[in-house]
């Protein structure tokens, strides 16, 4: 292995079985028709361009008799044959380019869609993160990756086709041709059947068996450098996205060691590809430039036995070339096909380890385990529920409760004993444990930074729902609510909103969210931490009066949140885990008993210094 290498590469499994799963996906695709009519197209216009070549073939030797006869009416006639036969090879080669090129779109398109399909759905989606190095960069995977499978599969499949039918037409023309040379051996001119049919062969064998033996590898090898590739985008990505965090704490220097490190594996794979490669063009390039005179060698005892003429020559070398060039076609495309298999064995496991989540997913609910199921009831109800980490130790001992519906229940405990851990359960994400959570259906949860997808900020607000959901007025209304007013008439911008937005206005809309979908719990994780003791009131009265209808789990750290809330869940650590206590709160003098209307005063208006944000 190569030094530069510093540790070990992956393994690249079976062929065969990536292979099986990509035909699997694709038969499987919308996309299926689309590609089958682009496979057919492509096979129609490589069996005119073949045509085309076998003509070209029988005009080399009529050309060049003519030359060696000095015969000038000959010579100008096969000039104008030679304009019919590049008008025909020109119009199948443009054809197959262009039908190329759609096959590159149609595949990669199926091969997105299949992806997304998969890892786009709950909880596979959040449970992937916990999958080890599977679950690493599945952006690079469906967006990186597919593009090279999708390229490299129309191209090198369009390519080995190819080959296979010039191989299957000109091995046979060879075959005739060999009949008029004999070899001198001996002092004997032998007659062997198919003589450069089997020096063609003997040639590309020798050339793919030095190109397989010094390339092999280059797959590992391309695999390995992809994985660092991913760390290292992921990592500038961390950085651009951290920037103001980065910037405060004047961490600037420490990123830049973490970015070197990221780049330094980068360097090192791409070191070892090229060494690898440097070997490997020893053989490709040689082989190359041997390729010019090999076939006119092979044929010459032939034509200086008197055997056949300068034409026939010719034509035999140029059917000798187009074998031995599809007999070489490995060869050339080695370094190719190994990229090509690196990027097939990476979309392959990812699928694989997709696949295998959603299989689990489908078999939780008939073993024992964690499971979360929906009831029609309004409460939520732990029955003999045992939350761990995905390692097995335990978070929360084993508990059962029901949370009433219409409370407003306060969540507290020490740092680290499992209450963001309990959400997340609650909420349907949190796969490990045991027991079984009964939960209603209309569920949504508020972490302390709220998700703003990329779009306008209309979108942004009426999250996860399509922007045509809630009507005009509904949407300002909640703004107006929550103190948001000022931003009424950027409803409709596209901008990175998660920068344009302070974290005390994400929270805000956070709760705009709440007063749109009106869930029947709303989970608040730390969903506060960000606003003032008076705007954070704000927020707690809408569950008074527009929000009465929706039940309230909210883990918090400020003293004095009782008074928001009827009831404390509290987890106490313990040695098999936290323990669940629950009780209700006595109502304090002066609980907020109707949602406050918040004057624009209170709105968080667009800051005039602010930095202005990209456009996307």
């Amino acid at each position: 292995m190569d030094k530069h290498v510093p540790h070990m590469m992956p393994k690249i499994g079976s062929i065969r079985g990536d292979v099986t799963r990509l035909m699997r996906a694709l038969a499987i695709s919308p996309e299926r028709r689309g590609l089958a009519l682009l496979a057919l197209g492509l096979v129609l216009t490589l069996l005119g361009n073949l045509a085309g070549q076998i003509w070209l073939n029988i005009w080399n030797r009529h050309f060049f008799e003519a030359l060696e006869k000095r015969d000038v009416a000959a010579f100008w006639l096969q000039l104008g044959i030679f304009l019919g036969i590049v008008a025909l090879l020109l119009s199948m080669v443009v054809g197959q380019t262009f039908l190329r090129e759609r096959l590159k779109i149609a595949l990669r398109a199926a091969l997105v869609r299949h992806l997304m399909d998969k890892w786009m759905r709950f909880p596979i989606v959040y449970h992937l993160g916990f999958e080890g190095v599977i679950g690493e960069n599945p952006d690079q995977r469906i967006q990186e990756d597919t593009r090279n499978l999708a390229d490299l599969t129309a191209e090198l499949g369009v390519g080995a086709l190819q080959a296979c039918l010039a191989l299957l037409t000109f091995i046979g023309v060879l075959w005739h041709l060999s009949s008029a040379i004999k070899v001198p051996i001996g002092g004997a001119m032998v007659d062997i059947p198919g003589y450069m049919v089997w020096c063609a062969l003997l040639y590309a064998g020798i050339g793919s068996g030095l190109t397989w033996l010094v390339g092999r590898p280059l797959i590992a090898l391309n695999a390995f450098r992809a994985a660092r590739e991913a760390e290292f985008r992921f990592a500038l990505v961390r950085v651009n996205e951290n920037a103001e965090a980065i910037g405060s704490y004047r961490g600037e220097r420490e990123e830049r060691r973490v970015l070197d490190a990221r780049f330094e594996g980068v360097r090192s794979a791409m070191r070892a590809l090229s060494s690898s490669l440097a070997r490997l063009t020893w053989i490709t390039s040689g082989y190359g430039w041997l390729a010019l005179v090999v076939p006119i060698v092979v044929a010459s005892p032939g034509f200086f036995a008197g055997a056949i003429t300068f034409g026939v020559l010719m034509q035999a070398a140029d059917a000798f070339t187009h074998v031995q060039s599809a007999l070489r076609w490995f060869v050339d495309q080695f370094a190719r096909l190994a990229d090509w298999r690196a990027a097939l064995h990476r979309v392959a496991t990812f699928e694989a380890a997709l696949n295998d989540m959603d299989q689990t997913a489908a078999k939780a609910g008939n073993r024992p385990g964690l499971r979360i199921l929906p009831t029609a009831e309004p409460d939520i109800r732990l029955d003999g529920l045992a939350i761990t980490l995905p390692d097995g130790s335990p978070v929360l001992a084993r508990a059962r409760l029901t949370l009433p519906a219409g409370q407003r229940i306060l969540v507290t405990g020490l740092s680290g004993v499992g209450k963001s851990t309990l959400l997340r359960t609650l909420a349907g994400l949190w796969p490990w444990g045991e027991g079984v959570v009964y939960l209603p259906k209309g569920v949504m949860i508020l972490p302390q930074r709220p998700y703003l997808p990329l779009g306008s900020l209309r979108e942004a607000v009426v999250y996860p729902a399509c922007a045509g959901t809630f009507a005009e007025d509904a949407i300002c209304a909640a703004l107006r609510r929550v103190g948001l007013c000022a931003w009424i008439p950027h409803l409709d911008e596209t901008m990175r909103w998660d920068k344009a937005l302070s974290i005390g206005e994400q929270q805000r809309l956070a709760f705009a969210r709440l007063l749109l979908h009106k869930p029947d719990w709303a989970l608040l994780d730390e969903a506060t931490a960000a606003l003032d003791e008076a705007a954070q009131a704000d927020m707690f009265a809408l569950f008074a009066q527009d929000l009465a209808g929706t039940s309230l789990l909210n883990i918090a750290h400020r003293p004095g949140l009782e008074r928001f809330h009827t009831a404390h869940l509290r987890l106490i650590a313990g040695e098999k885990g936290a323990i669940l206590t629950y009780h209700a709160l006595p109502m304090e003098e002066g609980a907020p008993a109707s949602l406050r209307p918040l004057p624009d005063g209170l709105g968080l208006k667009p800051k005039a210094k602010r930095p202005k944000a990209s456009v996307l």
